[in-house]
């Protein structure tokens, strides 16, 4: 008896690591000290030198029930990204630049080419929000995961002056609330689409006019990184008074963690177009208008706010990054909480 009749690959773990170095390269810093593989990474203090009072941020999370759907229909180049954003734009809220990433992939099975196509995902998602993968983690658990399955999840740091970190205690009555698009569904709330849909490869790999593509593709968009929209606004000189990602819990949990006492924010739901999965998920599932801005982002991944003055600007440094950005509402004094009309 040896360990690999036990159930895990030592040499599979090895040949994952040689198969996803290409994909980690490519997203290196300067600040970056250690090589791929070895027991820690090392990232140099040299980018943040110069700041006033450097602040830590962190995140971390995983992408849920979403990754049910790469497991049917065979695809795992995208899901890497839905986890890279989840941790970075929580970060982003703070007015944090990511410096960092890792990732932690649990599978029943090391299959090194599927690793090494989930990794290359995760690279990617780190390019987008100029994050260094500076190490991770693959765990093969035997007889507690099916073979062909894995769980991801990933843990960024990010680093703000004190000066900057967006708080929302300064915001004001008439400030503008500017939303930045979303891709779909991106990674929350899964676990009802998988009720409204039937989880089959048929039902997933069936084209629908009204989405453009497969039901499939449209439900695995990865998620919208924002990091670079965010670091655009700020070289534009706008400030952001306040900021939230839009995930699990939709606008109305979302949006009031941005909010200081005495504040409310107005979404106008008609200032920007939802994209149709939201329309086909509430259809097909008979879900209650306001259960669906409970639980999803409805075609906003980020919302921010800015003093009027600042819009335009703000719009600009938005759209010139690659996003969309929407006016889409106001901040008016009241009882804390989001009101949609």
């Amino acid at each position: 008896m040896d360990y690999k009749n036990a159930g895990v690959d030592i040499e599979a773990g090895y040949k994952s690591v040689e198969l996803m170095k290409e994909h980690v390269k490519g997203t290196m810093r300067k600040e970056v000290l250690t090589n791929l593989g070895g027991f820690s990474g090392a990232f140099s203090a040299a980018a943040f030198k110069d700041m006033e009072k450097p602040t830590l941020v962190s995140g971390t999370d995983g992408v849920g029930t979403k990754i049910k759907l790469a497991f049917l229909l065979d695809k795992h180049d995208t899901i890497g990204i839905d986890c890279v954003a989840m941790c970075v734009n929580d970060i982003a809220c703070a007015g944090g630049e990511p410096l960092f990433f890792l990732d932690y992939i649990a599978c029943g099975k090391n299959y090194p080419e599927k690793i090494a196509t989930i990794v290359k995902g995760v690279a990617d998602g780190c390019k987008q929000a100029g994050a260094a993968l500076i190490g991770g983690e693959t765990a093969e658990h035997p007889g507690l995961m099916p073979e062909d399955e894995y769980d991801l999840a990933g843990f960024a740091v990010g680093i703000v002056d004190e000066k900057d970190i967006i708080t929302g205690a300064d915001l004001a009555e008439g400030d503008v609330l500017i939303g930045m698009a979303s891709s779909g569904v991106h990674s929350n709330g899964f676990s009802l689409v998988r009720k409204v849909f039937t989880m089959d490869k048929a039902t997933l790999e069936t084209y629908h006019e009204e989405l453009g593509t497969t039901l499939g593709e449209a439900l695995l968009a990865p998620t919208r990184i924002y990091v670079k929209a965010l670091h655009s606004v700020k070289e534009a000189g706008v400030r952001v008074k306040a900021c939230s990602h839009i995930t699990g819990g939709g606008f109305y949990e979302n949006v009031p963690r941005m909010l200081p006492e005495g504040k409310c924010a107005v979404i106008e739901k008609d200032s920007y177009p939802i994209p149709p999965i939201f329309a086909m998920l509430a259809r097909e599932g008979r879900v209650e208008e306001k259960m669906m801005y409970n639980t999803y982002n409805m075609g906003l991944g980020m919302v921010l706010a800015v003093a009027p003055q600042d819009v335009d600007a703000a719009m600009e440094a938005i759209s010139a990054a690659g996003e969309q950005p929407y006016v889409v509402g106001k901040i008016e004094n009241g009882e804390k909480g989001v009101t949609l009309c």
